[in-house]
């Protein structure tokens, strides 16, 4: 079970294996903790932490804890703790409970555990885990930052940059014996960290990006075990270039921001037994070079690299660095230096290819199977100045080349030159590649598919979540979803990952998220682009429609930077974590104010829009064929239900903060806004133009009168059942409301069919045209190739949402944010036989499994420990219920339950 960090959070997880009550006369077994990492530098004075109960009898509850924090292991107990005891706390609360010891000090690393007490008995004290404390103010950092400002000769920093890494080194003493070490980085754009030799850590891509303007993250890594005590050490970073050094050089300035050449700033702090200290940190004193192996790498382009200049040993200790350049002190980046509270991407997964096909000359065409993010890793062998190239794309043309066109100007291509007749095995360090299909060239001898192993890279956060149902296409859609979505996670959730754009446009995530937060443990990512957007507001309140800003994009819109409103929402309710909501208030309050100044008429319609329902479906693939599907369609109509949505959400957030005052003016304008869209858009039982979307955002968000919703609703499926006869018709906007809509208006019927369609425009077309990921476009397969990625998230709306809430029936209580209090309440749709579904959630798996058999309904929940479910029973007139073989009281609509599994029949 990890333990990780959660923005301000410590999370922490305690198995328990199976808890007795005492008056059975069983003793009571042990809590157990178990880690497999532990938090370092984290930059919070008052931390929280979380821990999980994962078994007990049924209906087990936490009743009290106690938790102990001090400064070596040997102190933790009642007695000792010189940190923080606790004392026996009662509370329930396992999640989200605040440290309340003295303030740490810089480069402090402390040791905890906790025991709890339920109704079923005391637990023993579970294992110990730590947590480090940083460099928490911009004094704490020690020496100046480095690196080479400028190209060199065999450098070119036009449009299409081509500048190598830069490596840097140190050599230094240790003579006494080393209690603790700890290395504090920043490497801009990216880096690779090595001490003696040896590569520091797991992560790739690292650090997380951010606007360097604004923020610059740093990493922490314990290097005790790594440091050689009583003798000479040597310290080595590579830098890439990242998005420190813009991939476009010169290209539209006024659009892309630049930052800068690669930089670097590293204190190793090492404490000695004897109790003093040193720091050792990037000065004038180290060496550096750009003359290396790595000539050119970026994103978009790939990396180029020439064997024939390592220079092996160069981050060990006795390397003759005297060729090498002192290293040059440079400006700093603009941004507050802070901790990396997210994870770092990492190499999550390893792809076989599937096969591989000569296709003329020394050409070969490298099938994965798998559209992915990542890169290859190459095992070749050959002579001294053999240049092999993999070229990188994610379909083939009807004659088996490369279809590249979509990629735009990205070059997508990584070359590796051979320096000798050894074999090696070499993969890139900074770049990453959307792939399915590779071409291969220049490759010595004959390649085989084993040569060759596909690297998938995203963000090291955990699947939590698992689907499947009695459909096949359902079941490869989620598939779909799943590799689109861990993908794209690249320390913020972009858009794409193989043309020349891959940014984090906001409007693609605003409700994907939520589906998403039940597959993947996200939830610091999310508050770290939640820090994004917050850090890209303007001083007159606007909001861009990507963030980080690395494209100047404020277009003043309601959907795109809407965004941030609704990822604070999810994030608070699926967390219970208050924080997402009282830090980005006054930024979303700014921000809507600013909205009204300038967009609001006196009608109280919203003016101004930018994208509308962003790449609606054309009317037939013959109508969309060839056709650029990059057309803006702005509607005041969408501008003006969202700022109506937004001021009810702002109710609801001022709530939760005691913001009372606030309320007042929040309700008076919702209501103003309420009667200028009725009077504005509301025709004889529809809205707008009687487009799907124009009626489906109205009934999400409560603005149809009671009297009239039933026909509006008729006209949502009118316009699909007879106008798209059984199809939708909705872009990224309406798509976002549209499988819930329809389902909380008693059609789940009709949302299964959206969901299992195979014929155009639906996710089962993409299937059937070989998709392994989600389309930009409904009509990707035939659109104009200069927009139709092949693997966008935007276009599945709610629909993973609608596969956890509504077949499974999982969702947070409304009023018990984090999973404390939840609801069971699947849509038992008919021409589904099975649902399985589970997701670990703060609290532990839940789970829900129902499946039909002959006449019968079997439903099959998980709780967890410290948990209540509030069971809904479908509405039935006929059967009778039972509960682990129980037949219920007639009449019974819902139970309530405590952890355990149980069994319902119907």
């Amino acid at each position: 079970m990890k333990q990780f960090i959660a923005s301000v959070f410590l999370f922490f997880t305690v198995i328990s294996t199976a808890m007795s009550h005492p008056a059975d006369g069983i003793a009571v077994s042990s809590l157990k903790v178990e880690m497999l990492t532990n938090p370092e530098g984290i930059d919070v004075v008052n931390p929280k932490l979380s821990w999980k109960i994962l078994a007990g009898p049924k209906e087990t509850y936490q009743e009290a804890y106690q938790v102990l924090v001090a400064t070596s292991p040997s102190l933790l107990s009642p007695d000792k703790a010189d940190v923080w005891n606790s004392g026996k706390v009662s509370s329930e609360e396992s999640i989200n409970v605040s440290f309340d010891g003295e303030a740490l000090e810089k480069d402090t690393k402390v040791y905890w555990k906790v025991k709890v007490w339920t109704n079923h008995g005391e637990s023993d004290w579970s294992e110990t885990a730590h947590w480090s404390f940083g460099l928490r103010y911009y004094k704490d950092w020690k020496g100046r930052w480095i690196g080479f400002d400028r190209a060199f000769p065999w450098e070119d920093i036009s449009t299409f940059p081509t500048l190598g890494a830069r490596y840097f080194r140190n050599e230094f003493d240790v003579n006494k014996e080393v209690k603790r070490a700890t290395i504090y980085i920043m490497g801009l754009g990216l880096y690779e960290l090595s001490l003696n030799g040896q590569k520091v850590g797991d992560a790739v891509l690292a650090p997380t990006p951010t606007d360097y303007t604004q923020n610059v993250k740093y990493n922490t890594y314990d290097v005790t075990a790594m440091l050689q005590g009583k003798a000479e050490n040597a310290v080595g970073v590579m830098l890439g270039n990242g998005r420190y050094f813009t991939m476009r050089q010169n290209y539209k300035p006024y659009k892309i921001k630049n930052f800068g050449f690669p930089k670097l700033l590293v204190n190793l702090v090492i404490h000695y037994a004897d109790g003093s200290k040193e720091v050792i940190s990037t000065s004038d004193q180290w060496k550096g070079t750009a003359d290396g192996p790595i000539r050119n790498n970026n994103e978009y382009d790939g990396e180029y690299y020439d064997a024939n200049k390592e220079f092996p040993g160069w981050d060990s200790v006795g390397f003759d660095d005297s060729s090498w350049l002192q290293a040059e002190y440079v400006q700093e980046p603009r941004g507050n230096f802070e901790a990396q509270m997210n994870e770092n991407m990492k190499v999550m997964r390893e792809v076989a290819p599937i096969s591989l096909e000569a296709i003329g000359g020394d050409r070969y065409i490298l099938d994965m199977g798998q559209n992915m993010v990542g890169w290859l890793q190459m095992t070749v062998q050959g002579e001294k100045g053999d240049t092999v190239k993999l070229k990188f794309a994610e379909s083939l043309q009807e004659d088996g080349e490369l279809f590249m066109t979509n990629l735009r100007d990205a070059k997508v291509t990584d070359t590796y030159i051979l320096k000798d007749d050894q074999q090696v095995s070499w993969e890139p360090r900074f770049t990453y590649h959307g792939f399915r299909f590779v071409e291969i060239s220049g490759y010595p001898g004959t390649p085989k598919m084993e040569d060759f192993v596909g690297k998938m890279v995203y963000d090291d956060i955990k699947t939590v979540g698992q689907f499947d149902t009695s459909d096949p296409v359902l079941n490869q859609i989620y598939q779909n979803a799943w590799w689109g979505i861990a993908g794209n996670y690249k320390g913020m959730p972009v858009d794409c990952p193989q043309r020349n754009e891959r940014q984090p446009w906001l409007g693609d995530r605003a409700v994907g998220a939520h589906g998403e937060f039940y597959m993947f443990d996200n939830a610091r990512l999310y508050k770290k682009w939640l820090e994004d957007i917050r850090l890209a507001q303007k001083a007159d309140g606007a909001l861009p429609d990507v963030a980080p800003a690395y494209w100047r994009y404020y277009s003043d819109n309601m959907t795109w930077p809407g965004t941030y409103l609704m990822i604070a929402e999810m994030l608070y309710q699926q967390t219970g974590d208050i924080s997402v909501i009282r830090e980005n208030y006054p930024a979303m309050k700014r921000w809507l104010t600013y909205m009204a100044d300038r967009y609001m008429n006196e009608d109280y319609i919203v003016t101004k829009d930018s994208y509308g329902d962003w790449v609606v479906p054309p009317p037939s693939i013959e109508a969309g064929t060839g056709q650029n599907a990059d057309v803006k369609r702005p509607s005041a109509l969408i501008s003006t239900a969202y700022y109506y949505h937004f001021m009810e959400m702002m109710s609801e957030f001022a709530t939760i903060l005691d913001q009372q005052e606030d309320i007042p003016a929040y309700q008076h304008l919702k209501e103003k806004v309420h009667g200028g869209f009725k009077r504005e858009f509301y025709q004889d039982g529809f809205y707008g133009d009687n487009k799907m979307t124009d009626n489906l955002l109205p009934l999400a968000f409560g603005m149809v009168p009671e009297g009239d919703r039933e026909r509006v609703f008729d006209q949502v499926v009118e316009t699909i059942e007879v106008k798209n006869r059984g199809h939708l018709s909705t872009g990224l906007i309406g798509t976002q409301w549209l499988m819930r809509t329809l389902s909380d208006f008693g059609r789940a019927d009709l949302a299964l069919k959206l969901a299992t369609n195979t014929t155009f425009p639906s996710w089962g077309y993409m299937i059937e045209n070989g998709a392994t990921t989600i389309w930009e476009l409904w009509h990707g397969n035939v659109a104009k190739p200069t927009m139709n990625s092949q693997n966008h998230t935007m276009l599945l709306g709610d629909l993973t949402v609608w596969f956890y809430e509504y077949l499974a029936g999982i969702k947070a209580g409304k009023d018990s944010p984090g999973f404390k209090t939840f609801e069971l309440d699947p849509v038992f749709v008919e021409g589904l036989d099975r649902v399985k579904a589970s997701f670990d959630s703060p609290y532990g798996t839940i789970g829900s499994h129902w499946e039909r058999k002959g006449d019968q309904v079997i439903w099959k929940v998980q709780v967890p420990v410290n948990t209540t479910a509030r069971v809904m029973l479908p509405p039935t007139a006929t059967k009778e219920f039972t509960l682990n073989g129980e037949t219920l009281p007639k009449g019974e609509v819902s139970i309530t339950l405590g952890s355990g599994e149980y069994e319902f029949g119907f």
